[in-house]
């Protein structure tokens, strides 16, 4: 029996991480796995937690981005199978062997991205081009978001920002694609882990990551174009800077 009064912090972790995911195309992963391992839950396991979430919340903000005309279909084609074949990767090598070596690297170019993100958003004046490099990015970001517990957003938004993609669009089919995804590395887990217990903090982060869900869709659209671009760089600077502190510590 689940305690409600325990629910609540993880409701509140849930809720927030899925505002901002949904608003910028990041963050829900990487919030919620990082609270996860804080509280001594093994990296797998927590991996496992926070995609099986994912699948629920991911449904309702591709849901809610669709309704509000925030997917950029040929992209999201394109994104899609390459994201589903790196998570499942990802997947199996978390569950064999340890993939940490390599995370500190990750979070410094992503932190530099931020960085830059924020200087193209303050410097320079915005102009939408197609994204070129597409697939890799899928397969990468797919890759990184099972073995690390979260990269998603953080890779493939970023990426396609910095290639001049509309910022409305990038976060709205990141999210949409991102539902397959999880799908895809949470059946991975329980292939190879089995089913894990339901636990207060996953039931928490599901129903508060459920709420913010369609708040995040509408923030989406009616952010501007240039403060949707310094809010990611800023979040993607903050989140990835933190993380390479608790890599290195």
């Amino acid at each position: 029996m689940i305690d409600p009064s325990a629910l609540l912090p993880f409701i509140a972790v849930g809720f927030a991480a899925q505002l901002v995911d949904g608003a910028l195309g990041m963050a829900f992963g990487v919030i919620s796995n990082t609270l996860l391992l804080s509280l001594g839950v093994p990296p797998a396991a927590a991996s496992a937690g926070v995609h099986t979430v994912e699948v629920f919340t991911t449904a309702v903000s591709g849901i809610n981005h669709v309704l509000h005309r925030n997917v950029d279909w040929k992209l999201f084609a394109r994104l899609v199978i390459p994201g589903v074949i790196g998570g499942v990767l990802g997947a199996y090598v978390l569950t064999q062997i340890e993939a940490s070596t390599a995370k500190p690297f990750v979070l410094g170019y992503l932190a530099l991205i931020g960085v830059y993100l924020l200087a193209r958003a303050a410097h320079l004046k915005l102009v939408e081009r197609k994204p070129k490099v597409i697939e890799p990015l899928g397969l990468i970001g797919g890759f990184l978001d099972a073995a690390g517990g979260g990269g998603w957003g953080p890779v493939v938004t970023s990426n396609l920002l910095i290639q001049g993609a509309s910022p409305r669009h990038v976060v709205g089919t990141v999210n949409a694609a991102e539902f397959f995804l999880t799908i895809t590395i949470s059946a991975t887990f329980i292939s190879a882990l089995g089913i894990e217990a339901f636990t207060t903090a996953t039931a928490g982060l599901l129903i508060g990551g459920v709420l913010a869900a369609p708040l995040g869709a509408v923030m989406a659209k009616r952010i501007p174009g240039q403060k949707l671009l310094v809010m990611v760089g800023f979040v993607l600077t903050l989140t990835s800077g933190y993380g390479l502190y608790r890599a290195l510590s």
